[in-house]
């Protein structure tokens, strides 16, 4: 089987994208999954995604991690999906979409960047060193003052693979407060297990718990190794945030065909 794909970047965080609109790559294997995004073997890329249709939206997203697994919200494989829908012929000024963890609404502005609204966040558990929050898929944040030193890959693991959340698995994210509404921040992927250049949903959790406004519209700007992002909300109290956008670049890096087994 043959599949033409296109490989897109939001800050580093890197997909394949198949047009699914014609339901013929439905039953892709996790398997096939993973060799696609195999970086030795295949294309490369943190994740796969598929477009479809489906009634009342403009696209459905169906994200899966390089491991094959189907897996929980990416919000820059949903940036980039926006901007692949549109280069496919679905122009518009506001998009709605379909994905694991509900609706979505999506924007381009004229320069490109794709903004993307995050689902409502209603609950955070704080620890002493920690905080766990859910912004479509768990993660772990924790703030240090050098992140840079951080050998993000191997304390990361320890973190995943933890008692705690070794069953479900969880991202983390390391955080560094570097101005009064800027943050750099690195992150450890489940499913991908490994460092990537970005993580939207990471970068979203990361600057909720970054606002520099407790009460009321925040804007935190957010550095990572892949490039640089903005998180846009309201925090109405610890506990709760809403009106969350996620901004930046997503562009279209090559198109390919790749056969299958």
């Amino acid at each position: 089987m043959k599949i033409e794909f296109y490989k897109y970047q939001g800050t580093g965080n890197d997909f394949i994208i198949v047009d699914n609109r014609t339901n013929e790559y439905s039953n892709l294997t996790a398997k096939q999954v993973k060799h696609i995004c195999d970086r030795n073997f295949g294309v490369g890329a943190d994740g796969l995604m598929l477009l479809g249709k489906k009634e009342g939206y403009d696209f459905e997203m169906i994200y899966f991690n390089s491991d094959g697994n189907q897996s929980t919200m990416c919000g820059n494989g949903g940036r980039c999906l926006v901007q692949f829908a549109y280069h496919s012929g679905i122009v518009k000024s506001t998009y709605t979409f379909s994905a694991i963890d509900g609706d979505h609404k999506a924007e381009i502005d004229a320069d490109g960047k794709v903004s993307l609204q995050m689902q409502n966040v209603d609950s955070v558990d704080y620890h002493k060193a920690y905080a766990i929050i859910n912004t479509g898929s768990p993660h772990f944040v924790k703030f240090d003052n050098d992140v840079k030193k951080i050998d993000v890959v191997s304390t990361g693991h320890e973190i995943r693979y933890g008692k705690e959340f070794a069953q479900q698995g969880i991202n983390v994210n390391f955080v560094e407060s570097t101005g009064k509404d800027t943050i750099f921040v690195r992150t450890y992927e489940r499913g991908v297990e490994n460092e990537t250049l970005s993580c939207g949903t990471g970068v979203t959790a990361a600057a909720l718990l970054s606002a520099h406004n407790e009460k009321g519209f925040n804007t935190v700007k957010v550095t990572t190794l892949g490039g640089n992002l903005s998180v846009e909300f309201n925090k109405i109290d610890d506990q709760h945030f809403d009106n969350i956008w996620l901004c930046g670049p997503a562009e279209l890096v090559f198109t390919g065909v790749i056969e299958l087994n």
